[in-house]
């Protein structure tokens, strides 16, 4: 058990940001819980390497797509498909959300293959 996404959502908060990362030494996968207040805005961007889920844990809010406007509401699941681009906007009761997909790889120096590049 990792944690009560329920009990961090229900928690009183006025601010926005994450209440818990996965941080297991290990993993292949990252989620966060993210909280955004009543009426706060992230800003469209696209995700251009990895396939995200949303799971709207608590409150309701809208993604904004390039498709239009899709309501969230507690329960909802999404995919987002890499290459996807949204915005959200969380409604009047505020909006807690889980995101989780695949792992960054850190960055790495390796040798190069052919030494005469």
């Amino acid at each position: 058990m990792l944690c009560d996404v329920r009990a961090l959502a229900g928690e009183p908060r006025e601010s926005s940001g994450v209440l818990w990362k996965l941080a297991e030494s290990g993993r292949q996968l990252d989620a966060n819980l993210i909280r955004l207040p009543a009426g706060e805005h992230i800003g469209t961007h696209a995700e251009p390497d990895l396939d995200v889920l949303v799971l709207v844990v608590a409150g309701d809010g809208v993604m904004h797509t390039p498709e239009g406007a899709l309501p969230l509401a507690e329960g909802g699941l999404l995919w987002l498909p890499h290459g996807s681009t949204r915005g959200i906007t969380a409604g009047p009761g505020g909006l807690v959300y889980m995101t989780v997909h695949p792992r960054r790889p850190g960055m790495q120096i390796r040798r190069r293959s052919d030494p005469t590049r």
